[in-house]
């Protein structure tokens, strides 16, 4: 057991020598060009690698580039179904389709606006169409003004409700005159019965002292008819069907109306900024006869559409531009687009507009490659970074080669001095032979880029003086004895 265990310990460092001379003799003959397959091998790999690295960073700025420049599609919600809003809506989303706009619309049809406020604050859709005074999400901003919501407020001129005979006079001039009657709104959302009390409450009126019933829009005729109504009130577009309806629905039953001007609109907006101070003008519902007969002054508040401040820039940008750049172009499929305005871009806004449709509308919308500019130098840097770090590479998996071929021509220098002093012909045909395998493994060492032109340029000046000195010791060892003795005595 013992000799056993000798026999290994002598045998193992052997074999591992034996070993470690057999890789470097194959490396000394793959290097001296001795095995050109293993050469041509290596190239092909390295050529494989660098194709495929080419190809890779062509894909990842192909798919930059279409990420960059593919269609956005924008989810909208918007409703009731049937409304207008969703008409407008419809139409611009089939008119960003057919002109392959950048951003395309998709939209959500929801029961109203709180529903579509809900889903925005929920990040469930990206836009939403919605009235300003609604309880908006805190990072809600606006993007256009869809239109704007006009309260109007009027009273039948015929006899009142029985309730207001009983109180001092029962004809309502003014909104003073709101007191104990009950007032009809046309829309069954709790945003206009707030408005109510916001104007009653400015007015001096207690709103607890106004009876106050709403009704749906496809109830105006009911409405009209109900005896026990003093007056009415409609928040709406100055252009709405269903006001203009309403108001002649109950000029029909009660008598001409009386237009209730909202005196104290300018007091409202100072404590209520999501409101504006406007003005109906006469004759805005109907000409003939005239409704109303003059201007009367009331409060407006926008009717908008809205993102979260996180979207896009860029894309609510792009939005913004194609809104109105196809603003002509919807008109005549929906007559109600000419109402849409921009937003207000100042800071102190109550609502403020979006950074990307601000910076459509204040003119400083960044260009392609003021936007990418950071990101295209990064990728040239990366590139460059990429190049040196392959050039690197290169460079460190071809310095043994290198290394070898540095040995050879001080190989090459050491034989010039050797072949002067020759004293046969075999030994220079010998050298000669051995400087041409120098030279074939040279040029094969600078077809792989293993050396410079500069270090293949050092080689030619050592070959040619190599062969100055082969051809002249040949010259004097061919010349005859009894010259070579001359020469001598000399």
């Amino acid at each position: 057991m013992r000799i056993v265990l000798q026999y290994d310990r002598l045998l193992w460092p052997f074999i591992l020598r034996k070993l470690v001379s057999n890789h470097m003799a194959q490396s000394n003959d793959m290097f001296k060009g001795r095995n050109p397959a293993a050469r041509r091998s290596a190239n092909t790999k390295f050529f494989i690698f660098v194709l495929v690295s080419g190809l890779l960073c062509f894909a990842a700025a192909a798919a930059g580039l279409y990420l960059v420049l593919r269609p956005q599609t924008l989810r909208i919600a918007v409703g009731p179904p049937g409304s207008d809003d969703v008409k407008i809506i419809q139409a611009m989303s089939q008119t960003f389709a057919r002109e392959r706009s950048h951003v395309r619309l998709s939209p959500v049809i929801t029961d109203g606006a709180t529903e579509s406020i809900s889903m925005l604050r929920q990040a469930k859709i990206d836009l939403a169409v919605a009235r300003g005074d609604l309880d908006m999400p805190a990072d809600a901003q606006s993007v256009a003004i869809l239109r704007k919501n006009v309260v109007v407020l009027w009273a039948p001129a015929g006899q009142g409700s029985k309730a207001a005979k009983r109180t001092k006079g029962h004809k309502i001039k003014d909104l003073g005159g709101l007191a104990g009657h009950k007032i009809a709104i046309i829309g069954r959302t709790e945003a206009n019965v707030k408005l109510l009390h916001l104007i009653l409450d400015e007015s001096g009126i207690a709103p607890e002292k106004v009876s106050i019933a709403q009704f749906g829009t496809g109830e105006i005729a009911d409405m009209a008819r109900d005896q026990t109504i003093d007056a009415f009130m409609a928040v709406g577009p100055l252009n709405s069907k269903i006001t203009a309806d309403a108001i002649a629905a109950t000029a029909r039953s009660r008598g001409e109306p009386k237009f209730l001007g909202i005196d104290v609109a300018d007091a409202l907006v100072q404590k209520h900024p999501l409101y504006e101070a406007a003005e109906i003008p006469g004759s805005t519902f109907s000409s003939s006869p005239a409704r109303p007969d003059d201007k009367v002054e009331t409060v407006s508040l926008n009717h908008l559409i809205v993102a979260r401040k996180s979207a896009s820039e860029e894309t609510i940008g792009a939005f913004t531009r194609q809104l109105f750049a196809d603003r002509q172009a919807l008109l005549k499929e929906v007559p109600g687009v000419a109402t849409i305005e921009k937003p207000d871009t100042d800071k102190d806004a109550a609502i403020p507009a979006h950074r990307g449709a601000a910076a459509y509308i204040d003119g400083t919308e960044r260009t392609f490659l003021e936007r990418y500019s950071d990101y295209m130098w990064g990728a040239l840097l990366l590139l460059s970074g990429l190049g040196s770090a392959g050039a690197w590479l290169r460079s460190y998996f071809k310095r043994d080669e290198r290394a070898n071929n540095s040995s050879l021509r001080d190989r090459l220098r050491a034989m010039i001095p050797q072949a002067r002093q020759c004293t046969s012909m075999e030994e220079l045909d010998r050298m000669q032979i051995e400087v041409d395998e120098i030279l074939d493994d040279t040029l094969n060492c600078y077809d792989d880029g293993a050396i410079e032109e500069g270090d293949l340029s050092a080689f030619g000046l050592l070959l040619e003086q190599f062969h100055r000195a082969v051809a002249d010791r040949k010259a004097t060892i061919n010349q005859p004895a009894s010259e070579l003795a001359r020469f001598r005595t000399r």
